[in-house]
């Protein structure tokens, strides 16, 4: 049984006793919430292509409007959307009534001034023998210097009268030729082989020409050959280099992906709303002739790429060790790093604890950045993310801990 002297011996050992459990207790509900857990992905090796993306329209290589440069009513139409042409091929024709009679009227006019021609050169000729003539008389004082002066300006005026006849002629001609060419123009004529894109007028409908060529047809020259026109922004034009291989996805076909080839950088700057974009051709094979003018293409231009490069996850590049609490409970900053691995760095995972690691980046994806150098392998684990244990649950079912005595 034990004494009263016993019990006082042995109080204090009792006291320390629930003290130390006291203590166990809070740190057991208080310092496990803030044990950190981490996600983490794996290092791995891969090819990695670092690009630059750019929407833009694909187009026909060569597209040519064809119009017209005389004003009339369409009479016949010869082909229609899609039609395939050859060079020369007769496409629509516009009546041709008016200028027939033109070319007619031009051709009479030549006529009259051929026939004036001849009327002066016979006044030429009449004027010259009575000129010969009076100076045969003069000389045999047989008229007087008045008569031989007389046929001298009649002689020189008929030789001016068939000059202006020989130019009358010549004008005639012209307007012949210019009248023949209005009819001529009447045909339209496809001027390259392709594919009739568009067709914009009917027939019956009446074509001005008078300040502005009428557009017709717009006729593709080859379909199996495409160009895409991108506009990419000024801050990734320094980027881009000719034959740099490309590529793209279009809406109507989703689940594909096009090649193509980089084959012009343009130097002339297009600015919408205080934004500087250049454009850029990409060459396309078409030979299926999937493609189609006008769709849109989602370019993306491969700018460097490495075949087996080591990589990891932009995450981890982004990652922060998160402060730890010390033990009066307050934040405490994170060690600043060694005056050597300032710079790129990201943190491992080692038998269960963080350590930093510097690394040497080189080109990135988006979503996968090169390690140029730096102490990793394939396979290690590199944090990407830190967790609370308190945080897992935001809901607990049990009592809430800050209430436990």
């Amino acid at each position: 049984m034990l004494t009263r002297e016993m019990l006082k011996k042995r109080v204090p050992i009792i006291a320390g006793i629930v003290l130390v459990l006291a203590a166990g207790a809070y740190f057991a509900f208080h310092g496990a919430g803030n044990e950190l857990k981490f996600r983490t992905d794996k290092v791995i090796r891969g090819s990695i292509n670092q690009t630059v993306t750019a929407s833009g329209t694909v187009n026909a290589v060569t597209t040519v409007l064809v119009g017209t440069q005389v004003s009339g009513t369409i009479k016949s139409l010869y082909v229609d959307f899609n039609s395939p042409v050859k060079k020369g091929q007769l496409l629509a024709l516009i009546d041709p009534a008016t200028f027939e009679a033109q070319a007619d009227q031009a051709r009479a006019n030549l006529g009259a001034a051929r026939a004036n021609l001849e009327k002066a050169a016979a006044a030429e000729l009449d004027a010259k023998r009575t000129f010969e003539r009076n100076r045969t008389l003069f000389a045999r004082n047989l008229i007087a210097r008045s008569d031989l002066d007389t046929a001298e300006t009649n002689y020189s005026s008929a030789v001016a009268q068939v000059a202006a006849a020989r130019a009358q002629v010549e004008q005639q001609k012209a307007s012949l030729k210019a009248a023949e060419i209005n009819l001529k123009y009447t045909r339209i004529l496809s001027p390259v082989d392709g594919i009739v894109i568009s067709r914009n007028v009917d027939v019956g409908q009446t074509v001005a020409a008078s300040f502005q060529t009428p557009t017709l047809f717009n006729i593709a020259q080859d379909l199996t050959r495409m160009q895409i026109d991108t506009s990419v922004a000024e801050a990734d034009i320094g980027k881009i280099q000719v034959k740099q291989p490309v590529d793209f996805t279009v809406d109507a076909y989703s689940e594909n992906t096009f090649k193509g080839t980089v084959s012009e950088i343009r130097n002339a700057p297009i600015t919408v709303q205080n934004v500087v974009t250049y454009d850029v051709v990409v060459k396309v094979d078409n030979s299926d002739l999937r493609l189609k003018p006008g769709m849109t293409a989602n370019v993306s231009i491969v700018t460097a790429r490495m075949a087996d490069a080591l990589k990891i996850s932009n995450l981890a590049l982004r990652f922060r060790m998160p402060a730890e609490k010390s033990g009066s409970g307050a934040a405490a900053a994170p060690s600043a790093p060694p005056p050597d691995q300032k710079g790129t760095s990201i943190w491992v995972l080692e038998n269960k604890t963080p350590k930093r690691v510097p690394i040497r980046t080189g080109i990135s994806d988006g979503t996968y950045t090169e390690v140029v150098s730096g102490d990793l392998k394939e396979g290690q684990e590199v944090i990407i993310d830190s967790l609370a244990k308190g945080k897992q649950n935001s809901s607990p079912s049990g009592p809430n801990p800050r209430f436990f005595r």
